[in-house]
């Protein structure tokens, strides 16, 4: 299983590439939060309970929960995928895709049976429904009366509804269900790492009812999340003028990428604040040839003629794509 970030393959790949390489991989925010002074204590002390409940507090008002009992913080989202797959091992497993592929093997690890659905109303018949919202690869969004319907219907029958949030950040809020909270079926996933461009820190959260948010508190155990990364997550969460400034670049240069990959012949599928899903016939080439110029990309084996390019930073990075497309 190849995920993207993985510069090592990229450079085995393409050994006389120019350096640096432009990593366009992954969906991380590629400004990240400007990292605060840190007082030593944070790296030779366990973390107390409250600094722990200080940053949940904070996460509970950025992702619009109602209570901070709700709200799990985690070394990244990764860990809590394996976790609810052990804590609720229910069958069948649905999920929507294609999708970030984590999921199916987690709740396979766990014993489910799992089955990747293309049609939304097929999780009507799991116990266990997941989706992302919005989607990657595709930046597909899910209407949210839709997804709370089908968590009622979950509820009804014992069963859970997974959302991972991981790319809702710059996205309008009432794309979330977190405001849906306390409700019995549904666990939300959120990524602090992506959007704030520390994926490197490893902090993530679940939302969920208290009993769930309990459940999963307890597995995590004491001390899941590191001094530093609680104090940076609670300073970068409860900057509201910082996440609205970075929307507004991500969005400008979105667009720029947008118009960079359909003047060299690419077709933009979808995507979100933070990548681009391209398609073009020969797939494998332009990989290559981006490759070969020091940019990497994300491929995907199974759908060999897509491309997710990461929304790049600054101008020059516009222009040095364009410049590799063209050949």
């Amino acid at each position: 299983m190849a995920h993207g970030g993985r510069l090592g393959e990229a450079r085995r790949l393409f050994p006389d590439a120019p350096e640096p390489f432009l990593d366009l991989s992954t969906g991380i925010n590629p400004v990240a939060y400007p990292l605060p002074a840190l007082e030593p204590a944070l790296f030779t002390r366990l973390p107390e309970p409250e600094q722990v409940a200080a940053l949940e507090r904070v996460a509970a008002r950025a992702y619009g929960v109602a209570g901070d009992a709700m709200v799990v913080a985690a070394p990244g989202t990764q860990i809590l995928i394996d976790l609810l797959a052990r804590l609720w091992p229910l069958s069948p497993v649905g999920v929507l895709g294609p999708t970030y592929s984590e999921y199916a093997r987690a709740w396979a690890r766990a014993g489910g049976m799992v089955e990747s659905v293309t049609d939304p109303a097929a999780l009507r018949g799991a116990a266990v429904a997941v989706v992302c919202n919005p989607n990657n690869p595709d930046g597909r969004r899910l209407d949210p009366a839709w997804l709370l319907g089908l968590a009622d219907h979950l509820a009804a029958r014992g069963g859970i509804l997974v959302v991972d949030e991981a790319f809702a950040d710059f996205e309008e809020p009432a794309l979330s269900l977190a405001p849906a909270l306390p409700h019995p079926a549904l666990v939300i996933l959120r990524s602090f790492g992506k959007a704030y461009g520390l994926a490197g820190l490893r902090l993530g959260f679940a939302l969920a009812a208290p009993e769930r948010a309990r459940a999963i508190r307890e597995a995590l155990g004491p001390w899941a999340v590191s001094g530093p990364a609680i104090a940076i997550g609670q300073r970068a969460l409860g900057d509201a003028a910082w996440r609205a400034a970075a929307a507004a670049r991500l969005a400008r240069d979105g667009r720029e990428l947008d118009t960079c990959l359909t003047s060299a012949g690419l077709r933009v599928l979808g995507g979100t604040a933070l990548f681009r899903l391209a398609a073009v016939d020969d797939a494998g080439s332009v990989f290559a040839q981006l490759g070969r110029a020091g940019i990497f990309v994300r491929r995907f084996d199974d759908h060999p003629g897509w491309l997710r390019f990461g929304v790049p930073c600054r101008d020059h990075d516009i222009e040095r794509i364009g410049l590799a497309l063209r050949g």
